[in-house]
């Protein structure tokens, strides 16, 4: 089942007399479970990309259908419900609100969902502990490591259950150990059938991912099946014990 797909979508910004066509006719399918990687180096339009695909902008032509849902011409308000409904954002620097704790910031996105107190509660809490982090519930950020704090990220952007997980850069803020660390994570939540979506520019990230689209100066350069996942695992684990 396709849970991604966009049809020959592009993004042109009109800056004075400069026109940037940061997107060009892209078309590209993900299948829901996936772990796909977008890669590429900095003006290949990888975040012009995963902000279309986040639904934080929109292309100025072609298709783009999330979910079954043709999102191409939605407006601010209907943009904003298929995000809180569709999407779980994880960002590279953990975009946690500084007082407050991990569970209300965990339970945030439930409060823009509808839910009441107790159901809140009791989903951010299960969320924590999916993380690893469930007695860290009441601890505020800046009681927390980075690694805990991009956990706490994560399980924000899982507690709703959303279509997809959109990081964005997320070992970037990291050490390379807690990096590899919350790779794994990723892993483990991709083994429960969770489809991700990672923008990066480093390789060996990239490389956790089971496919990677490079992209270039607005087109794709590549798209290709990852066929050495266990081998750079293999290489991150023993960088990370030195």
């Amino acid at each position: 089942m396709k849970i991604i797909e966009t049809d020959r979508i592009s993004k042109r910004y009109v800056m004075g007399s400069e026109i940037i066509d940061a997107l060009q006719s892209i078309t590209i399918n993900i299948d829901k479970g996936e772990y796909v990687a977008f890669m590429g180096p900095s003006g290949s339009g990888k975040s012009t990309l995963m902000n279309i695909v986040g639904c934080l902008d929109t292309p100025t032509s072609g298709k783009y259908v999330l979910n079954g849902q043709d999102v191409s011409q939605m407006d601010e308000y209907e943009l904003a419900e298929i995000r809180n409904q569709e999407i779980g954002f994880i960002f590279q620097n953990f975009n946690l609100l500084p007082r407050s704790s991990a569970i209300d910031n965990v339970a945030l996105p439930l409060i823009y969902a509808g839910y009441g107190k107790s159901d809140r509660t009791r989903m951010a809490q299960e969320a924590l502990r999916s993380v690893g982090l469930g007695d860290r519930s009441k601890h505020q950020p800046n009681e927390l490591s980075g690694g805990q704090r991009q956990r706490v990220a994560i399980a924000r952007a899982l507690v709703n259950t959303p279509s997809i997980l959109l990081a964005d850069e997320p070992t970037g803020a990291l050490d390379s150990k807690t990096s590899y660390e919350i790779m794994d994570l990723f892993e483990e939540l991709h083994s429960k059938g969770n489809t991700i979506i990672m923008v990066t520019h480093e390789e060996d990230i990239a490389k956790y991912a089971h496919r990677i689209v490079r992209l270039r100066d607005g087109l794709v350069e590549s798209d290709q099946i990852n066929t050495n996942i266990h081998k750079a695992r293999a290489f991150m684990n023993a960088t990370a014990e030195e």
